[in-house]
Parts: structure tokens; C-alpha cells; sequence
């Protein structure tokens, strides 16, 4: 199992100086961002664009972009989003789209790559494909919005995923979002996962360095 990596998401950060909540991450020696891409019509939001992503590379940003598609047509926005500065792109399995292909041409363009399950989509509909990826990542809310409360019904689901990589031998990170504050994340952790995205309780934590260090010792 991976140590555990605490991911803030830039959705909760302040979207009038989305420059300084990149700092608080980076003040932090967090190494990772996780970028919230929403389009409206897959998820009932808006979030950001490539531009977003290329702005805080321009501003300085060596942060790890962990960039999570919640697009209808994820295939695409790879090269957009893989030019502005993403390190890591992510795909919904729903949509029907060619996944295989959008994998492949994600590590084409120089990013990792990793595919998202929705609360309601069953584990066995990415079993073909877990070998391709860096990431899995189990939606733990219904995406579109942040604040949700932790679905503990996706517990069993990462159990699911986290027997396949240790009986296949794989290596990719298995990342959790939605609902995520230390008590949830401990659930997780136990379940298998090691990645743990966190928007609401990251930025609204009254001692940030406190919080980062209780997921560092997961």
C-alpha cells in the first residue's frame, strides 16, 4: 500500500484568489492539487478550464496537478488539460467513449492517468482496464458539488478494487473524494485507500499544518 497523500482540492479554495489557496497547499510541502474539471452536463456544475490550470503554472505552481474529468466527453479535453499543466488526468468511466484509447493517449501526452467510478457504478465496470492506470478513484459523494456528506456504502467497493491490486500485483494509487475529513479518511485507509482528497475540511481547518500531519500518520 501507498503512504498516505493528502490531495486538497482547489474546489473549496477561495475562487477569487485561487493563487493564495495554491500557496496554503504548497506552505503545506503538500505535493499534490486536485483539480475539479466540471462542464455542466455530466455534473449539474461548473468549475474550471485548462486556462485555470495554465495560470497557476505561470504563477509558479510546481505542484502535482491530479486533474479529475467530470466531462460527457472527457476524450476530448486530454490535450487541452495535458498543455496547461496536468500531471495526472482522470476519466469517468460512465460516459460511453472509447476508455482504453483515452488512457493510452493520456501517457501519449506525457500524463499519468487514472479512471473515477461514480457511487452508484459498480467496481466490475472498470476491472478490465485497472491494469492501464496509475489511479483509481472512488467517488465517495455524488460529484458535482462540495460539502457532501461521506457515502460509507463505497467502503466495500474500495475493498473490492484494493483485493484486485494486491492479488494482480498492481501498483496504481486508489484515491478517495467526497466527504473527506480525518475520521472519514481513517474508514478509507482501512479499506484500502491511500489517496484522499479533501476540499471543505482542508480549507476550513482552523490548523492546517494539524490537519496535514493526522493524514500523514494515517
Amino acid at each position: 500500500m501507498h503512504a498516505p497523500l493528502l490531495n486538497p482540492s482547489l474546489l473549496a479554495g477561495d475562487h477569487a484568489n485561487l493563487a493564495a489557496s495554491v500557496r496554503a497547499v504548497e506552505d503545506l510541502k503538500l505535493p499534490w492539487l486536485h483539480c475539479d474539471i466540471m462542464d455542466g452536463h455530466f455534473v449539474p456544475n461548473l468549475s474550471f478550464g485548462p486556462e485555470t490550470l495554465a495560470a497557476l503554472r505561470r504563477a509558479g505552481s510546481k505542484l502535482f496537478f491530479d486533474t479529475h474529468l467530470m466531462l460527457a466527453e472527457p476524450h476530448r479535453y486530454i490535450e487541452p488539460f495535458a498543455k496547461a499543466g496536468a500531471n495526472l488526468i482522470s476519466i469517468h468511466i460512465e460516459p460511453a467513449y472509447d476508455h482504453a484509447a483515452t488512457l493510452a493517449r493520456i501517457r501519449a501526452l506525457g500524463c499519468q492517468c487514472g479512471l473515477v467510478l461514480n457511487p452508484g457504478t459498480p467496481a466490475g465496470a472498470i476491472e478490465r482496464l485497472v491494469s492501464l492506470v496509475d489511479l483509481v478513484l472512488v467517488m465517495t459523494v455524488q460529484p458535482g458539488f462540495g460539502g457532501q456528506p461521506f457515502r460509507r456504502d463505497m467502503l466495500p467497493k474500495l475493498q473490492q478494487i484494493d483485493s484486485w491490486r494486491r492479488d494482480r500485483g498492481l501498483k496504481f494509487r486508489l484515491e478517495v473524494d467526497g466527504g473527506i475529513d480525518f475520521a472519514t479518511a481513517a474508514e478509507c485507509r482501512a479499506a484500502g485507500a491511500d489517496t484522499f482528497v479533501a476540499g471543505t475540511s482542508f480549507f476550513k481547518a482552523a490548523d492546517k499544518p494539524a490537519f496535514a500531519a493526522a493524514f500523514a500518520n494515517l
